[in-house]
Formats: C-alpha cells, sequence, structure tokens
C-alpha cells in the first residue's frame, strides 16, 4: 500500500462517485436536492441505507470493541431491529400521510412554532457532532494510509475530504446520495468479507472450524444477564439499541430523508423491513471481523494497540496483504462517505425547510440560500473534527452513543408526547425543558452508582433523557388540551 496505490484508488474511487452525481443531478432543482421527486426506487434505498447506517464508526470500532466486550453489541443490533419495525409501523404513515419534507414540521403542525424549532434545532445538533465524529474516522484513516508519507497536515486531510462531499451532493443532494450511497455499499460490504476470508485462511480455517474457533474463544460472549448494574446487562443494550434506531433513524433527517424519496408508504416500509434483515447480518460479520483479528493478532504476537480503534487499520495496513489493504481503503472510504453525505444532505435540508422558510420562495433565491447553507455545514464539519481530535481519549462508536443518548433524549420525548397524547403544551416553556432534560439525565448518569446502589447507567441514558422530556412537557401542558392539530 505505497501512498502512490492509495492516491490512485482514491483518484480512481471519487472520479466515479462525481461521474454519478454528473449523472443524477441533471435539470435538478431544489426539490430534487431535498426529495429526489420522490422517485427513488425501494431496493436502491434499502440497500444504500446499509452503507450511510453503518459508517466508519461501525467499520472500525465495532471489530476493536470485540476484545472489550466479546459478541456483546450484537445485544444492541438485536434492539436495533426492533425500532427499525417501530418506525415502519408509528412512523412512515404519519411523515407519508403529512406527506413532509422536513419531519421536524410535523412538530409544528401538532404543537407549535417554538416546539418545532426546539426538535429541529436538536436534530442538527445531533447529526452535526454525530456526522463529524464519523468523518474523523475517514480522514484518520486517509492521513495514516496517504497524506502521513507526505508529511500533510491533518488540518489538510479534513478539508480535502469535506471538500469532495461537498462536491459531489452540492446539486443533486438526496437524488444522488440515493445512488452514490449504493455504489459505496458494494465496497463496505465486499471489504468486511474479504478481510474475514483472507484473515480465516491465514489462520487455516475453513468456514465450518472458524465458526467452532471463535464459539469456544474468550470473545464468543454475546448475552449478558448477570449483572444488571453493567452498562453491558442485555436490558440495557437491548432497549438502548431500540431507542438510539427509533430516534437516530425514525426521528432523523437524514435517514427518514431518503425514506422519503421512495414513490409510496407501501415501498418506504417494504424498503425498511429488508434493509433491517440486512444490516443484522453486516453486524454480525463486523462483530465475527473483530474476533478474528484479535485471534490473529495473538497467534503472530503482534502487539494489541493501546487504543482499539486502531487494531483494524494496522492489520490491514501492515500484516494482512495487499488485497485487505486495499478494500478495507474502499470500505473504509465508502462507509465513512456515506454516512457524512447523506448527514450534509439532510442538515442542508432542515435549516433551509425549517429555519429559512423555504416555502414560498423563488427557485433562484432557493437556489442561492441552499447553496450557502451546503457550503457552511461543511465548515462546521471541519472545525467539529479537529476539536474532537485534540480532545478524543475513547472508542469513537462509545463517543457517539454516548452523545446520542444526550441529544436525541429530547426528540424522543417531543415526538412520544406528540403520538401518544392530546396534550398541548405551553410552546414558548418547550426550549426550556428540552435544555434542561439533557443537564438532568447527565447529572444522574454521572452519580448512578451512589444514587442507586451500583447501578451504573449505560445506553438507556436516551430512553431515560426522553421519558425527563416526556415529563417535563407533560408539567407544561395546558388545561385546554382538547384541540389537537392534526
Amino acid at each position: 500500500m505505497t501512498p502512490t496505490l492509495v492516491a490512485i484508488i482514491m483518484i480512481v474511487y471519487f472520479g466515479a462517485l462525481i461521474f454519478i452525481s454528473v449523472i443524477t443531478s441533471r435539470g435538478a432543482d431544489t426539490n430534487t436536492f431535498f426529495t429526489a421527486n420522490r422517485q427513488s426506487p425501494w431496493y436502491l434505498v434499502a440497500f444504500g441505507m446499509i452503507g450511510s447506517s453503518l459508517s466508519g464508526v461501525t467499520f472500525i470500532s465495532v471489530p476493536g470493541n470485540v476484545g472489550k466486550i466479546g459478541f456483546g453489541y450484537f445485544q444492541v443490533v438485536l434492539g436495533y431491529l426492533v425500532g427499525y419495525w417501530l418506525i415502519i409501523g408509528i412512523l412512515m404513515p404519519l411523515y407519508y400521510r403529512l406527506n413532509l419534507i422536513s419531519i421536524y414540521t410535523y412538530l409544528e403542525q401538532r404543537f407549535n412554532f417554538w416546539t418545532y424549532k426546539t426538535g429541529a434545532f436538536f436534530f442538527l445538533v445531533s447529526r452535526t457532532i454525530g456526522s463529524s465524529l464519523r468523518l474523523f474516522l475517514a480522514a484518520t484513516v486517509l492521513q495514516l494510509f496517504l497524506f502521513d508519507a507526505w508529511n500533510v497536515p491533518f488540518f489538510v486531510t479534513v478539508a480535502t475530504t469535506i471538500l469532495l462531499i461537498w462536491i459531489y451532493t452540492f446539486k443533486g443532494g438526496v437524488k444522488t446520495i440515493v445512488w452514490t450511497d449504493s455504489f459505496q455499499t458494494i465496497f463496505l460490504i465486499s471489504a468486511v468479507c474479504i478481510a474475514v476470508w483472507q484473515i480465516a485462511s491465514q489462520l487455516g480455517m475453513s468456514f465450518g472450524e472458524m465458526v467452532s474457533t471463535i464459539r469456544s474463544s474468550e470473545y464468543s460472549k454475546m448475552f449478558y444477564f448477570d449483572d444488571p448494574n453493567s452498562t453491558q446487562f442485555f436490558w440495557k443494550q437491548f432497549l438502548g439499541g431500540a431507542f438510539i434506531t427509533l430516534t437516530m433513524t425514525g426521528m432523523d433527517q437524514e435517514i427518514m430523508q431518503k425514506n422519503l424519496t421512495c414513490k409510496n408508504l407501501g415501498e418506504a416500509q417494504k424498503n425498511m423491513f429488508w434493509f433491517s434483515l440486512l444490516l443484522v447480518v453486516v453486524n454480525l460479520l463486523f462483530i465475527t471481523l473483530g474476533a478474528l483479528l484479535y485471534m490473529y493478532s495473538s497467534k503472530n504476537n503482534i502487539p494489541l494497540p493501546a487504543a482499539s480503534d486502531e487494531l483494524f487499520p494496522r492489520l490491514a495496513i501492515n500484516e494482512l496483504g495487499l488485497a485487505v489493504g486495499v478494500f478495507f481503503l474502499l470500505g473504509i472510504t465508502a462507509s465513512s462517505y456515506a454516512s457524512a453525505d447523506s448527514a450534509l444532505a439532510g442538515l442542508t435540508t432542515s435549516f433551509c425547510i425549517d429555519f429559512l422558510n423555504f416555502k414560498d420562495k423563488p427557485e433562484a433565491v432557493k437556489r442561492r440560500q441552499k447553496f450557502m447553507v451546503h457550503l457552511g455545514f461543511s465548515f462546521l464539519f471541519l472545525i467539529i473534527i479537529l476539536v474532537f481530535k485534540e480532545i478524543n481519549k475513547r472508542s469513537v462508536i462509545d463517543a457517539v452513543l454516548n452523545i446520542a443518548g444526550y441529544t436525541y433524549g429530547p426528540l424522543l420525548g417531543l415526538f412520544a408526547f406528540g403520538l401518544f397524547t392530546k396534550l398541548q403544551v405551553r410552546d414558548k416553556l418547550v426550549p426550556i425543558v428540552c435544555v434542561l432534560s439533557p443537564a438532568i439525565s447527565y447529572l444522574l448518569s454521572l452519580n448512578s452508582e451512589k444514587l442507586f446502589g451500583g447501578y451504573k447507567i449505560g445506553l438507556e441514558i436516551l430512553l431515560i433523557n426522553g421519558m425527563i422530556t416526556f415529563l417535563g412537557l407533560w408539567l407544561i401542558s395546558r388545561k385546554d388540551h382538547a384541540h389537537v392539530k392534526i
């Protein structure tokens, strides 16, 4: 994996993405950018969502985390499955019935101005931070593979990474992303399959031997029922996974925007169902890869890196051969860019629809403002990544899930209150409730072992945060609650 080879691979890869962008963005207007004219084939959306949902975090952090928790991450994956099915049954029918572009306009129709703006604001904060952290991994790998050899500063690597995304998304938006995500998913799945195959071959294992060896290894533990106080306790992980999916997918403009490009509700639900099953299989492949990476390191006396996120990149670059190295580079690039490009489009859409009131503006004004917003979020990604590099001391997947618990909790509370009650709220007090809820949740998490007899709060912080928001909304609800706007 010489720097020259890496550069050639990247040039060809991004040349293909830009070519797809040129084809798909012909005749595009702002409606195409936001909705793809609601003409996306459901199977294309389903396949492409694998890449955008997994991201570089899954590609690197999930295999690395196997050394700490074995197959324990699969508890979260099972929760994901339940979350996706709740989205199919509850949220998708609502969004299609209301013909939404930004899903947060539901909050305006159900409640009022400040509730709507609060929900949109928390999405912008949540997705901007989360997507920046995911993109951080792609920039880190490009630095390791390519730019370190040329003594290029990390700042330049990050800026180049974001510029490439901006180039192929700024015109076609979500219509382009539906196609580029499918293209990138091919490389993501190929990368993990080739890595598993090559490592198993180098360890002298057939498929059956690989399964039996992993099953009997120290990494095989999948379910943790023994200690309710542990953050790895099954029900914490399972419920955390379900509610993370419900919020980070079902209440997230980035992901739902692609689902809303399907022709009708039935096709969108079909897309989500098959996607959810495929995602379970792909995540299981990543966990299997993690076990093989640790077994390979042990057999060959390779020292483990201090940061578990570095295990797969180091072995792919230095130990596992050219084929694994090439597909690792393509896989991490594909997974990271598939997540970041759709995030950039989703953030641009939400800000334009929810804060710039695009509904009645001329097309020329919409196009100009969309361009500036798209560019602005690109710069914001750059700043967050550079700050995170200086302060990060943990696995990126841990950081992403932990932050999500605090930033998506208010969205969970808002949507749940709207869907499951007929109450109205004192609209101007909603932002206060949604700011206080994460703060209270953080204090509870910080002191949970003292307050609850050794019980340590984990991923369930998202559910706790949502419940506190729900309670706060109930406390500020009005007595004249009989009128519900939708």
